[in-house]
């Protein structure tokens, strides 16, 4: 029982990295997709990550099997599908709002695992999960809310992580992790490659200057197979729910980032959406002698 929970206890903090890997690099996408078309941007980020991934799974290639293969390809249209529709999304509302309602998985994520799954979900993390929202809200907010084009895409695109999550979660328990990783990055790099040469004006022929190499270096060796490799492995020790509320941090880390990095400073209102969030991580960890 200790061991298991020393896993779990690890599991989380490895997640919690992931999540301030994802907000760290926000700064640096943003300004790489000023210049770079954004699938153009994602085909080398995967790019990248796809080959440093390869050759961890050159010895494991020979068990490679047909369900492993359909379950990482599975798993990369997610991926990808949740990219693109908050990609599209962004242009039909503010970043912020789109912010806002993407971390909205936070609280799919318990209720399709249940309708899906059957799965229990603790009382305290679905506490966490509600909290987390309002943190979020608070956090990333500064427009009105309300269902249009933009904002349909948004809760599309958070229902795709969501069920990226959870399939993560079913998966890894069963399949050869580095595979799993592999056709999934395969997979959001074939289909980044054929969204740019469909709907932008270049994919290969871009510039490199210091603020795309910088972006999709770091990007696609921290926030791409560091961040779904550690994702993929650990989510075998903890549950979706609590893997959701932790990758709520992401904004947190990110504001953290831009102060540091440009001095960009929180009002109050967001230093309160930012300490919910953090509450809510750990409200995920109590557990009660009944549950």
């Amino acid at each position: 029982m200790l061991k298991k929970k020393l896993l779990e206890y690890r599991a989380d903090l490895l997640l919690l990295t992931v999540a301030i890997a994802w907000g760290v690099t926000f700064l640096m996408v943003q300004d790489a997709i000023k210049s770079v078309p954004v699938y153009s941007f994602l085909f080398f980020r995967f790019l990248i990550a796809s080959a440093l991934i390869f050759f961890l799974c050159i010895k494991r290639f020979k068990n490679l099997d047909k369900g492993t293969m359909f379950s990482g390809i599975f798993l990369g249209v997610l991926l990808f599908s949740g990219f693109s529709t908050q990609t599209f999304a962004l242009a039909h509302t503010k970043s912020s709002i789109v912010a806002f309602i993407t971390g909205l998985n936070v609280i799919f994520v318990p209720f399709v695992s249940f309708l899906l799954f059957r799965d229990y979900v603790r009382k305290m993390v679905f506490a966490g999960s509600f909290i987390a929202v309002i943190g979020l809200y608070l956090l990333t907010m500064s427009g009105t809310l309300t269902l249009g084009y933009g904002e349909t895409l948004t809760i599309v695109c958070a229902m795709m992580f969501a069920l990226h999550i959870l399939f993560t979660d079913k998966y890894s328990k069963s399949k050869d992790v580095f595979l799993l990783v592999f056709f999934q990055f395969i997979t959001v790099t074939i289909l980044s490659m054929l969204f740019s040469l469909s709907l932008e004006d270049v994919t290969f022929d871009i510039p490199m200057d210091y603020t795309f190499l910088k972006a999709v270096i770091v990007t696609s060796i921290f926030a791409t197979f560091y961040a779904f490799l550690i994702q993929t492995y650990m989510q075998q020790y903890t549950t979706p729910t609590k893997t959701a509320i932790i990758f709520t941090m992401e904004p947190v880390s990110a504001a953290v980032y831009e102060f540091v990095a440009i001095g960009a400073v929180l009002t109050n209102i967001q230093l309160v959406g930012a300490f919910l969030i953090v509450s809510a991580t750990l409200m995920a960890e109590i557990k009660f002698k009944k549950e």
